[in-house]
């Protein structure tokens, strides 16, 4: 096995599993790191509002109070760009300013022209996206043409003006962990905020593998440069477990200043309902089995 296989698989058999108290607040933890997302072909304007009250209200009042977090939301919402401006109507509505991202440059492939790539990350942040989730170029990763991929990831960068700026590099289709190294060093280079792992949409998303070599990447860039850029996983975090593996990793490879919102990310659509569910039994004693147990 390579070695970052063998690094992750020893890290994971040492774990102890978190104790009741403490898995409760690291679930509440994770709640505030979820950017909550629909990307569906059907999403509208009533769905977003519903995603957007979720995001405001993800855990029942009564589980909140008895775990003392009065006040959490998710981290952001996710939407396409033509959803934009329908989330932030609902967030205005809602009373909540909580950040409106959006996918965009081609989103999920990127293989539109970098004008019609460029334009739609203005639009977003026109329309009020706060964060833009953009996706490379993947053609120019498998080419080599590394130049060229950083000129464009730093185009997109200007486009986004003051709206922090997330780079998918859709580890799925590298090929390599070479290509995930170098292209998650070159994203950063060129003005990124975050590195992604993943639209969501490729057969292979986040893994724990290509996580340790893009956290890696982020630690040698901080230790050259002085700056601190964030990670978000996305693409296959379901469970609430899946959750608190991801948050100990983050611990492990960054340190815990890489546990607030500035600097991670985890990107679900599905994941809030099991980690609701969790806490639901935590506080019961018996698990949620419909949507009125679970607030939705």
């Amino acid at each position: 096995k390579q070695w970052y296989q063998r690094r992750v698989r020893d890290a994971m058999k040492g774990r102890r599993p978190l104790k009741k108290e403490y898995q409760a607040a690291w679930l509440m933890k994770a709640v505030s790191l979820i950017d909550l997302t629909t990307l569906a072909g059907d999403d509208t304007s009533a769905n977003v509002f519903r995603l957007c009250h979720y995001a405001k209200h993800p855990v029942r009042k009564d589980v909140k109070e008895q775990l003392g977090f009065n006040d959490i939301t998710t981290a952001a919402v996710c939407v396409y760009p033509s959803r934009v401006a329908d989330a932030r109507a609902a967030l205005k509505q809602l009373g909540c300013n909580i950040p409106v991202a959006s996918v965009a440059a081609g989103f999920p492939e990127g293989q539109t022209p970098l004008e019609t790539r460029i334009r739609e990350v203005e639009l977003a942040v026109e329309a009020g996206a706060m964060e833009i989730d953009i996706v490379i170029n993947r053609t120019l990763v498998l080419e080599g043409r590394w130049e060229e991929l950083y000129d464009e990831v730093k185009v997109l960068r200007k486009a986004c003006g003051e709206a922090h700026l997330k780079t998918i590099i859709a580890t799925g289709h590298l090929a390599d962990m070479e290509n995930v190294y170098k292209a998650s060093m070159v994203s950063m280079m060129a003005g990124s905020d975050f590195i992604k792992t993943s639209t969501g949409k490729e057969s292979v998303n986040a893994t724990f593998p290509v996580a340790l070599i893009m956290t890696r990447a982020i630690k040698h860039y901080h230790e050259h440069t002085g700056f601190k850029i964030g990670f978000k996983p996305a693409g296959g975090i379901r469970t609430a477990k899946d959750s608190l593996q991801w948050l100990v990793f983050m611990k492990e490879q960054l340190g815990e200043e890489w546990l607030h919102p500035h600097l991670f990310r985890m990107g679900a659509s599905s994941l809030l309902g099991d980690i609701e569910r969790q806490l639901h039994h935590y506080c019961t004693g018996r698990y949620a089995n419909n949507a009125y147990d679970i607030g939705m």
